[in-house]
């Protein structure tokens, strides 16, 4: 009853102020018994809304009104039958038959699965990072999916901000009410942890959507100049990027690096969606130009193709990938986190395919590999050849977990890596 009333009062109150047109959500869960909503006039309410008075309630933690103006409107699958929001987990708007799924992780992190690699992506106030851009084919499904997603994390920004009723120098209740009427973000970064297609097919899609802001002696930003998102990553991918093979395609200018770092790791500037940001390389991994990226408030890890929860480890040998490289990635993910129970929970690791991990899970994939390649040097040491060690089948115990002998990445494929990249002379 509350809520029916609710909303004819936010309906008369938007004509009032001059918003007839506007779109009225009103949300409501657990509404307690006796509470009410009155109107009197000349009373400045919640978040703006003339003439609201709320009584019974508990803070704003259990109603909630949005009052979303234009492109900020509450797509209407946001609302549940019951009319509650919707719960935890679930982020409404998304087209569900779409092939790209979106899992929300922790805080402001999401990420999209079925676009070619996963992709992770920081949403927030501050606008869009994501790392990689998945596949080609599938940009213009990424680009929804981002757009939903923005929708929905500004939508709950706006209704549930807290009531300001002063002003200061930075901060002020018109500054934040008016905030409804923006449009969300644009993409401002994307962060290539490799070279793969399926990592960087999208970047020429997502960074002309994007916007490069900058600040000094340019002003405001450089989409007018054909800037677009800020492309990120390692020296060594930019330099295969720009020099490919014989008989291969360039890459597009627009799907380049616009910044490079060259030494073991960079930051971001500053806070990128109220958390510090840190790129890592991990050399010699997949292959010598890989990135993982730490995402230090949400205390999340995008792995890249250092971790896989499908396949055994894919090494690119002609691009400089090693399996000693791929077992100290893994270590070196191990090293960053902390678990919250007796190896269970605590930060979340995205690998480059598979579900999403915590350090028991990685712990166990760095186990696995690292025993396949101490099976795989014993047998070097013995002057196996490498067709008498595939006849041995070394992997065999785990190939019903991560064995294939179709598709893009085989167990035979992963043997030859192992056994081209072991150190020769007893070295590990």
């Amino acid at each position: 009853m509350a809520q029916d009333k609710c909303f004819r009062l936010a309906t008369r109150a938007a004509s009032r102020d001059g918003h007839p047109d506007a779109t009225i959500r009103v949300y409501a869960q657990d509404i307690p018994a006796g509470a009410a909503v009155s109107y009197e006039p000349g009373f400045r309410g919640f978040r703006g809304f003339s003439g609201f008075r709320f009584s019974g309630f508990s803070g704003f933690t259990g109603f909630v009104i949005a009052l979303a103006v234009g492109a900020l409107a509450i797509p209407a699958v946001a609302q549940t039958s019951s009319g509650a929001l919707a719960g935890a987990g679930t982020i409404p708007g998304l087209n569900p038959n779409s092939p790209v799924k979106v899992l929300p992780v922790r805080g402001s992190i999401y990420v999209l699965m079925g676009a070619g690699a996963n992709i992770t992506l920081s949403v927030g106030l501050d606008g869009v990072l994501t790392v990689d851009s998945g596949s080609a084919a599938m940009s213009d499904q990424v680009l929804a999916a981002i757009r939903g997603v923005q929708q929905w994390v500004e939508a709950k920004a706006a209704a549930s901000a807290p009531p300001l009723f002063y002003g200061a120098e930075t901060r002020n209740s018109i500054v934040e009410a008016r905030r409804a009427d923006l449009p969300p973000k644009p993409i401002r970064y994307i962060v290539d942890t490799s070279i793969a297609a399926d990592h960087i097919g999208g970047n020429v899609a997502l960074a002309n959507s994007g916007k490069t802001f900058t600040g000094g002696n340019v002003a405001g930003q450089l989409s007018d100049v054909s800037q677009g998102a800020a492309i990120l990553g390692h020296e060594n991918l930019q330099n295969r990027m720009t020099n490919p093979p014989a008989g291969q395609p360039a890459f597009p200018t627009r799907a380049l690096l616009t910044d490079t770092y060259y030494t073991d790791s960079m930051k971001l500037s500053s806070f990128f969606n109220g958390e510090g940001i840190v790129l890592m390389h991990q050399p010699a991994a997949f292959t010598d130009g890989d990135t993982i990226v730490y995402f230090r408030g949400s205390d999340v890890i995008a792995a890249g193709e250092v971790l896989r929860t499908t396949t055994y480890p894919v090494i690119d040998t002609a691009k400089g990938g090693t399996i000693n490289g791929v077992i100290e990635g893994l270590n070196h993910i191990i090293d960053l986190s902390v678990p919250e129970f007796r190896s269970v929970g605590g930060t979340i690791v995205i690998p480059a395919y598979g579900r999403i991990c915590d350090i028991a899970d990685v712990a166990y994939y760095r186990d696995m590999t690292t025993i396949l390649r101490d099976r795989i040097q014993d047998m070097v040491k013995k002057g196996m050849t490498l067709e008498q060690v595939k006849a041995a089948k070394p992997t065999a115990d785990y190939d019903g977990r991560y064995g294939a002998t179709t598709g893009s990445w085989t167990t035979a494929m992963f043997i030859e890596a192992v056994y081209k990249t072991v150190p020769r002379g007893g070295t590990k």
